[in-house]
């Protein structure tokens, strides 16, 4: 953090320690695979998760990406948006999320993976927020236990804002919705202006 402190914003993991984890991950992951798997990244949130997990493993890797519309108050059911592009058919699957918090759109995406008749499926995910567990299911890999804040930074965003941070922020969501750009001064320094 190169800016004026800001109360409002709790450090959840630094880069190095972010870096620490992803090889802990990463060796669970491959100890579970060693003849290989299909890593299917949830966009956008996991992309530097999964790119740095995957450069971790000395197995082979097949990736894939795959997109939902998030549940919100609007929607009643996620809704698929990109699904992956061949097939996981006999493959074991890790999904790599940023959150696992409801535990709603990891088991919308694995049911839909399912359907796909894989070897298996397992959840990797950054950080794990079980304050927010509606289903009663857990990441199978998590890099870090979260606050029941609201995460900027290693990939996670806020309308976009703040995913190229390499640090893990927790922050309190409801003053992003008045100000989204409340913590570029202390998250990228004092004198930079919102874009």
């Amino acid at each position: 953090m190169s800016g004026t402190p800001d109360p409002d914003l709790l450090l959840v993991a630094d880069h190095a320690e972010i870096r620490r984890q992803v090889a802990r991950v990463a060796a669970e992951i491959e100890a579970d695979h060693p003849r290989g798997l299909t890593v299917v990244s949830v966009l956008k949130g996991s992309v530097m998760f999964l790119a740095d997990v995957v450069r971790e493993l000395d197995v082979p890797v097949h990736v894939e990406f795959i997109g939902i519309a998030p549940f919100d108050g609007n929607e009643k059911r996620a809704r698929l948006v990109k699904d992956v592009e061949r097939s996981v058919t006999d493959a074991e699957v890790v999904v790599v999320t940023g959150t696992f918090d409801t535990g709603l759109t990891a088991d919308f995406i694995t049911r839909h993976l399912a359907a796909g008749s894989p070897r298996s499926i397992k959840v990797a995910t950054l950080a794990d927020k079980p304050a927010r567990r509606l289903l009663p299911a857990s990441p199978d890999y998590a890099a870090f236990e979260a606050p029941d804040r609201f995460l900027l930074g290693y990939g996670l965003d806020y309308a976009g804002r703040y995913r190229n941070l390499v640090d893990l922020w927790a922050v309190d969501g409801t003053a992003l919705v008045d100000d989204p750009d409340r913590h570029v001064p202390a998250l990228y320094g004092a004198s930079q202006q919102p874009a």
